[in-house]
Formats: C-alpha cells, structure tokens, sequence
C-alpha cells in the first residue's frame, strides 16, 4: 500500500471487507464482522450516530449457515405442484436471501430480490407502484416487521389466501393479520398466542403434509356427502314417480330406515376411511368461498341419483303392470335393488374424477368388508323370521338374486361414462 494515503489505505479496506462479506452471503452465509475500541466516555442513547462510535481494530468476519433440510426444496417443489406461491421474507442480508431462495427453488437467477428500502422508496402501501413490487417477486430481505405485515395485506387485497410462519415477537403482526398464522414449536409465546396452529417440529415439509392431510380430509367428506346426498334422491324419486303413476309405494317407512342406518350407515363409515388420491396435492388450491356443492358435487349427485331412482321405479312399474308378483314380494325385490344399487354406487363415490377401475380395493380395504357386510346383513335378515317381521321380508331365490344384482350394474357404467365426458371436457 506504499504510496498510499491512510484515508486511502481505510477505503481500500473498506471495500475489500464489504466485498468479501458480500461474496460470502452470496453462498447462503450470515455474515458478522467483529471488532473493538476503547470508549471512556460511553453515554447510552436511544438512537447512535457515527459520530458516537469510536475508532474501532478490525478482528475479522464470521460466518455461520442454518443449514436447510433435506426435505425442504421437495416441501417447495410439492407446493409449487399444488398452485401454491411460496415467498421468503427475511431480515438477512439480499445476496444471503437469494442464495437460499434458489437453493430452495423459490427463486431463479432472474428473480429479482426486493428489499426494505426499496419498499419505502415505491411509495404508499396502497399505491399501484408497491402493489406491483410486492407482485414481482418471492423474495423479500432488510424488512422490518411492518413491511411484512404490509406485504401481507397487499397479498389479501390480491385475493390470495395467505398463511403466514414465524417464531419470533415480530412476527406477531404478520400472523396475526393473515388468513393462517403458523408458529413455530420452538418460537415466543407471543407468536404461538396469535397464531392459529403451532408447527411443534419446526419443519417446513410438515406444513406441506398438513396441506395433504388437509385435501384429503376435505375430499372424504365430499365423497360420504355426495353417498349420503344422491342414495336419498334416489330413494324420492321412485316414491315421488310411484305417486304420479298411481302405483302403490314401493318401500315402507322401516325399510327406508333399514337403508339409511344399517346399508348406508355401515358403507359412509367405511368410505370415510378411503386413503388419499395420489393426485390431490397437483390440483390448485379450490377459493375459500367455493361450497361443498360445487358445480361437479351437483351434477354427479343429479347423474347418480335419477339414474339409481329410475331404475328402482322402471323395476316397480314392470313387476306392478306385467307381473302377477304380490306387492309385499315386489316391494322385498325393490328393497334389495336399493341396498345393491348402494353397494355399488359407494365405489363410485371413491373418487369423483378417477375411474373406480383405477382406484385399488387396498386403499380401503375397510370399505370392501363394508360393503360385503351391508350385503350379508341383509341376505341375512331375510332368512331371521324376527328381521322378517319388522322389515316386512322374505327369501329370494338365488335367481332372483342374480337378476337383481344384473339390474344394480349400470350403476357403475353411468358413472363412469360420465367421468370420461368430463375428463373429456376438463382436458379440450
């Protein structure tokens, strides 16, 4: 440095120091610089000035990394998979920001990394100017608790649902004003106090797997509601034809309990057990505001309860009109059409876009036992003279049976035809 300046000689030091703490946050590094100086008039204040720190000797840098789990960037890329937009916001320093966000796979090289300052230099919270910042990028770094909570509302005026995780006191406002704050096991009692759920492991992959769980708990409550829903419109609707025609009415009051609590009672349960589909966390995220009777939910349900109730009907009419069979026998062949119509339509209902012939009997093994139980609880109940009573039941013949079981089969067809013309029109 000989021919230097010391005021020249302290710039060079300078930039050498900044440069290499920046290189070393360019590879994911939290960096700090140490060094000490005699201070004999120390006064504290709220807010120091250069002014107020002496002459410090430079020791030296270090740096240290929280390492990312393994699992992480598969968390990202299942989320990315699922229509959901991860953004990192942190207080690190920009380069150390970046580096992460593209080992995670949240950002590229062409991501640009928003910071602080550039929050405050793009104007009022609600001005188009920040409103497209914040839309530009996933990762935010040098930002205060406000900016993120301002993030945050940006976020939801965009209609986007936001989960917000966080552990520490500024945190709070930020998973306080989302739509879900997630806090962290090991975090404040502050953040746990406003959050709506605590992550106990501190993993981000299970905040993933809760999303999982989450789907399939949701699409097995669709599934035992459209059971539930379109097995009774099949039961109204021969009742409701049976009237019109004036034929007489083709199941008792106890047999119509008799399918609901024992046939249906035994098959709901079971399906609440169906395993998830394979394909849940690759469909986007449904809005909040969209119901359980969606547009598919009603016209599945439409499809399989006329057809369930017009085949129950056409079978009434004919063994009413061209049979001499006595109406307690006709009404006791109806009543083991409708628990076989129900055995069948509940693999139906095991999955809404899937055929039910690519969808394994192992993902639910309890539903087959279901299913063969409502089955033999009924063949069994027709031969008890006790159940006979009640139920206003006798035997069949086997041939019967088997004409029976021939009649309930369309059931699968029906619905499998109308998948395909919807898949057919969901893929045009």
């Amino acid at each position: 440095m000989t021919g230097f300046s010391f005021t020249e000689k302290t710039n060079f030091l300078k930039d050498k120091i900044l440069a290499d703490a920046e290189q070393i946050a360019q590879d994911g590094y939290r960096v700090l610089a140490f060094a000490s100086g005699k201070y004999p008039n120390f006064q504290k204040k709220e807010i120091y000035d250069n002014g107020d720190i002496p002459g410090l000797t430079f020791y030296g840098l270090v740096s240290f990394i929280d390492p990312l789990r393994p699992e992480a960037k598969t968390s990202v890329e299942q989320c990315n998979k699922a229509g959901i937009r991860v953004i990192m916001i942190t207080g690190d320093h920009p380069a150390t920001a970046g580096a992460i966000a593209r080992e995670l796979g949240i950002a590229d090289t062409t991501t640009l990394v928003v910071t602080g300052q550039m929050l405050n230099e793009a104007g009022a919270v609600d001005s188009p100017a920040f409103e497209k910042l914040v839309a530009s990028t996933s990762v935010f770094a040098r930002v205060s608790p406000t900016q993120k909570l301002e993030i945050v509302e940006v976020l939801i005026r965009k209609d986007e649902f936001v989960a917000v995780t966080g552990d520490g006191v500024n945190d709070a406002p930020a998973l306080k004003r989302a739509n879900i704050g997630i806090a962290m096991g090991s975090g404040t009692d502050v953040a746990k106090e406003v959050g709506s759920m605590i992550v106990v492991d501190d993993n981000f992959s299970s905040i993933v797997a809760g999303v999982e769980e989450g789907r399939f708990a949701f699409d097995n409550v669709r599934k035992v509601i459209y059971l539930l829903i379109s097995t009774g419109a099949a039961e109204i609707i021969p009742f409701l034809a049976s009237i019109a025609a004036g034929l007489p009415l083709p199941l008792l009051a106890v047999q119509l309990l008799w399918l609901n609590l024992v046939t249906n009672g035994i098959q709901d349960v079971s399906l609440a057990f169906e395993r998830g589909e394979p394909g849940a966390m690759e469909r986007k995220p449904r809005k909040p505001s969209e119901k359980i009777f969606n547009p598919l939910m009603i016209h599945q349900t439409v499809v399989s309860g006329a057809a369930m109730g017009l085949i129950v009907f056409g079978l009434w009419y004919y063994l009413n009109t061209f049979t001499q069979m006595d109406e307690i026998h006709a009404r006791n062949i109806i009543l083991l059409l409708m628990v076989f119509m129900q055995n069948f339509h509940v693999f139906n209902c095991r999955s809404e876009r899937v055929s039910v012939f690519k969808v394994p009997l192992k993902r639910n093994i309890i539903l087959v036992f279901g299913v063969l139980a409502a089955q033999g609880i009924h063949i069994l109940s027709m031969q008890i003279p006790f159940m006979q009573d009640i139920l206003r039941i006798e035997p069949i013949s086997f041939n019967e049976w088997l004409y029976v079981l021939a009649l309930a089969l369309p059931m699968i067809f029906v619905m499998e035809v109308f998948k395909f013309f919807r898949g057919q029109k969901h893929r045009s």
